[in-house]
This record gives C-alpha cells, structure tokens and sequence, in this order.
C-alpha cells in the first residue's frame, strides 16, 4: 500500500504541475476574476483504500470510488474554505491464514456518507495545497467471500456490526482551471472498523480506515 501511494503521489505532483503551468498560461487569455466569489459544484472520482489488520497474511488496496457536491468559499485572496458532501466506498482486502479464525480472502465493503471539511491555500496560481478533517456515517457494508474462506459468520456481517461514524484527517493537493479542479487526497481515519467484542472487531482489530483518493470536479 505504501508503494501503491508513493507512486501515484509522485505521477499526480508531476501531472499536477504540468497542468498548473499550462493552465497559467491558458488564464492570462480568460477574464480575471474580479472579487472573492464562492463556487458551488459537483466532483467524484477513484478510490484506493486499505485496513490495516492484525494477524492477516495479506493485506491488498480496494479500488472503489465517491460522489458528491462541493462549496469553495474564499475567505481572502489565496485562502478558502472547502466543505463536501460525499458518497464514498472504503474497506479492504484481507487474506486470513490461522487456526483460532480460520483462512481464506475477504472483500470488506464499506460504504459512507462523509463530510470533509478543508482549508485551501492556492501556493502558485492555480495549484493549491487543502488540509483538513472529516466525519463520516457508514450507511452500509458487507463482507464478500472472495476466495473459498471458511470463517463461520464473516459474510453475515452488515453495518450494525461495524462503528456506524469515522472521523479523520484529509491532506492533499489540486489543480484549479476556470470552473475544473482535479487532484488527489490522503484520507487517514482516526476510529476503528470494527466494534469490541464482534466478530468485526476480532476481524479487523484496531485497524482504520485509509486511503488515496484522485479527483475531478466543475464548479457551476
């Protein structure tokens, strides 16, 4: 996972600058925003999530996805604040291999409504730098039995079962053309998955959610 995210950090910082230059280039010939005016729009994109689980023999991202609607609300020149509102796929891949569980590999879907709240510093024109938290409600999840796995009850596991509301915190960085943002984000959850004392729990241990998410968005 962590080489997952150093290579796509890494493509997206090269992307993003490269569009930042020649975005520049493409404003100068755009009428220039005269006053600090909010903007109002819709974004969605890629997800690459993980849990970090105890006594597991493989740990593999999750590609999943979000949706949503976004507010960018200048409170002075080169400074915003970002506040979303997001339908998002987290969870995991884990393959389990030990006596007291059991083995096999398990998809963990875990679905949230979430709402991410950034402050935003625009470091170069068009290419800013966002930083923040958020709070999220598991709306749904389901565990899928993706490789002949033989623990008693795992799949039977729904959203009762697992912590109901995540918090965290959100760092990344974007690209602003005209009304069209693209970028990337870390989300890094600070609550555990699982609930005490439930199999979830036992499953996932104290693990949280994390995650890379890339992003595109227009603002009307």
């Amino acid at each position: 996972m962590k080489k997952t995210v150093t290579i796509i950090c890494s493509a997206l910082c090269s992307l993003c600058i490269f569009v930042s230059l020649d975005g520049y280039s493409q404003e100068q010939e755009t009428a220039e925003e005269t006053g600090l005016t909010p903007k109002f729009g819709v974004k969605g994109g890629l997800n690459l999530t993980n849990l970090y689980v105890d006594n597991v023999k493989d740990e593999n991202v999750k590609v999943g996805g979000h949706f949503g609607f976004y507010a960018k609300l200048p409170i002075s020149t080169g400074v915003s604040i970002q506040p979303e509102l997001l339908y998002t796929n987290k969870g995991a891949k884990e393959t389990y291999s030990n006596f007291a569980q059991g083995s096999g590999e398990y998809r963990f879907n875990l679905n949230y409504v979430e709402l991410p709240v950034s402050l935003v510093f625009n470091i170069v024109k068009n290419f800013n730098i966002h930083a923040g938290g958020y709070a999220a409600y598991l709306t749904s999840a389901n565990v899928k039995n993706v490789q002949n796995g033989d623990i008693q009850g795992v799949t039977d596991l729904n959203a009762d079962n697992f912590n109901r509301f995540d918090y965290g915190l959100v760092g990344g960085l974007g690209v602003d053309v005209e009304n069209f943002t693209i970028g990337a984000r870390y989300n890094y959850g600070l609550r555990e998955v699982g609930q005490s004392g439930n199999l979830s729990g036992d499953l996932t241990k104290n693990s949280k959610n994390s995650g890379v998410t890339l992003f595109i968005g227009f603002a009307f």
